[in-house]
């Protein structure tokens, strides 16, 4: 390291260097740079996926969705960050140990004279007793009670918050599976269906196009052919729109598995499984959501972090005891001794910042009373929750048994239709009819069905219940589909809660 006095020519060049670092101009990307980065994303997004082979099932979609899921995978790299920040943040706990080396030189002597005290008359001539070129090393140990007090909290604070991130990835998890079996089933109703509107819109279209040919060769009163035109495209119309929300269900659950969006996707088209029915006590499925829920523990884990704050405030208050231990070197020829080693301790103490102790207790007191209210103010919100879920539950198990109702009256209609179908355009037109009530009914028992288990997935979530292993990506996906289905199988057979007096909450 070199040491030069400064003189007009090097201010000169520092007043330069100075005016173009402040010069920097704006260098947006170009449109290609953009275009190559998007289809690198895009191809990230769906990179080191195990292909599809078949049909998925229920359980398969979670496994893909909590595997691939980016927000998931994004969540898991924050806890991963936080883990590093830990690590870091625990080294400063070390003494510190620095060496250094450097080679100083100037362009005179340094030096001077003495003068005596009383008269002020110089005494010596002017010498020096430092070389103009010279090397000094050092190796020096030192520790503070002050620093190491300030790392002890920080990595208690970083393990604190390596904690709350899990609680997060916890949160985001159990989200996409509340939203992987919200989506599922709709996108499966829309593969049983979507075959059969699409053959009964056909047949639709084509009945209109008769109709119209009908009207211009005049077989038919204009009154009662304007009247069937007009029913059957209001049957096109409700069968669109019905089409529309059955394809919208399977783009949903492509993007939650991260499929592309043009991949073949075939859903496991089994019997819908038996949906359980909720107890009348739903105090202990409270009291789990209390023990349970991410965003509870979250604020738990937030709280003794900011306690690590004022625990922070406070050391700074206290006497500071340092010691340092350290060894020597000048290549200074004049010396009598170039080497030595140095041992210090020092104990400081600002007495003026006493004065904020009182003020500190307060704040960490009105600190503790605010993390507690925000926690129990969270707590009543979730109980609300499980209120609600639980209700909203018992509600959609009625409106399925209304659309099985309905379903089998509309079956049973449509089986008269095509009984009494005779070779009149009317006859088609009921046939027609009955068909799109039928189709109808068929699309609201499934969207009955769904908004159900969606209920339940709800449920699941207001309580807080994981159904998934902690290591998601040291699992393939069979495998871990196969521990999801393990897992919810015993929750939801074996009472899915058991209280303290073992009363079941759920039932077959």
């Amino acid at each position: 390291m070199w040491y030069w006095s400064l003189k007009a020519p090097g201010a000169a060049m520092l007043a330069l260097a100075l005016a173009a670092c402040t010069n920097i101009r704006q260098q947006p990307y170009t449109q290609d740079e953009t275009v190559d980065r998007a289809k690198a994303d895009q191809v990230r997004m769906y990179a080191d996926q195990e292909p599809v082979t078949g049909p998925i099932t229920f359980y398969e979609a979670a496994a893909r969705a909590l595997k691939y899921n980016l927000d998931h995978r994004l969540k898991l790299m924050e806890s991963a960050l936080a883990v590093n920040l830990r690590d870091v943040s625990s080294y400063e706990m070390l003494p510190r140990l620095v060496a250094s080396a450097a080679r100083t030189g100037r362009d005179n002597d340094s030096g001077g004279t003495s003068i005596g005290i009383e008269d002020r008359q110089v005494s010596l001539r002017a010498s020096t007793s430092e070389e103009r070129y010279r090397n000094l090393s050092s190796l020096g140990l030192s520790w503070s009670t002050l620093d190491f007090s300030i790392a002890y909290y920080r990595t208690a604070q970083k393990a604190d918050q390596i904690l709350m991130a899990e609680e997060r990835r916890r949160k985001v998890a159990q989200n996409v599976l509340q939203d992987v079996r919200n989506a599922y089933w709709r996108a499966l109703g829309a593969q049983r269906l979507l075959p059969q509107v699409d053959g009964l819109l056909k047949r639709t279209n084509d009945a209109l196009r008769q109709a119209r040919e009908a009207q211009d060769k005049g077989l038919m009163p204009r009154q009662e052919i304007l009247a069937y035109q007009r029913a059957l495209l209001d049957s096109v119309s409700l069968l669109t729109i019905r089409r529309q929300d059955l394809e919208f269900s399977q783009a949903e659950l492509r993007a939650l598995m991260s499929l592309p969006a043009n991949s073949p996707m075939q859903l496991v088209d089994t019997p819908d499984p038996v949906l359980p029915m909720i107890g009348p006590d739903v105090s202990q499925l409270e009291q789990l959501s209390l023990v349970r829920r991410p965003e509870i523990m979250e604020e738990w884990y937030r709280k003794r972090v900011n306690e690590r704050d004022m625990e922070i405030a406070k050391a700074q208050l206290w006497p500071s005891i340092g010691v340092s231990v350290s060894t020597q070197y000048d290549s200074n020829i004049y010396l009598y001794n170039n080497h030595w080693n140095a041992v210090g301790i020092d104990v400081s103490i600002n007495l003026l910042k006493l004065l904020a102790l009182p003020s500190l207790n307060a704040t960490q007191q009105s600190q503790r009373e605010t993390d507690d209210a925000r926690r129990i103010a969270l707590s009543m919100a979730i109980l609300t929750q499980v209120r609600v879920g639980a209700l909203r539950y018992q509600l959609t198990l009625q409106e399925v048994q209304f659309a099985n109702e309905s379903l089998r009256v509309d079956t049973s209609l449509l089986d008269y239709a095509r009984a009494a179908k005779k070779t009149t355009l009317g006859s088609d037109l009921e046939v027609i009819r009955a068909e799109g009530r039928y189709l109808l009914s068929r699309y609201q028992r499934e969207a009955a069905f769904s908004n159900a288990e969606a209920a339940w997935g709800r449920l699941y979530n207001s309580v807080g219940l994981d159904v998934f292993p902690t290591a998601i990506d040291s699992y393939d996906i069979k495998t871990l589909a196969a521990e999801i289905e393990r897992v919810t199988t015993d929750m939801e057979q074996n009472k899915l809660i058991r209280g303290g007096t073992g009363a079941s909450l759920v039932k077959r």
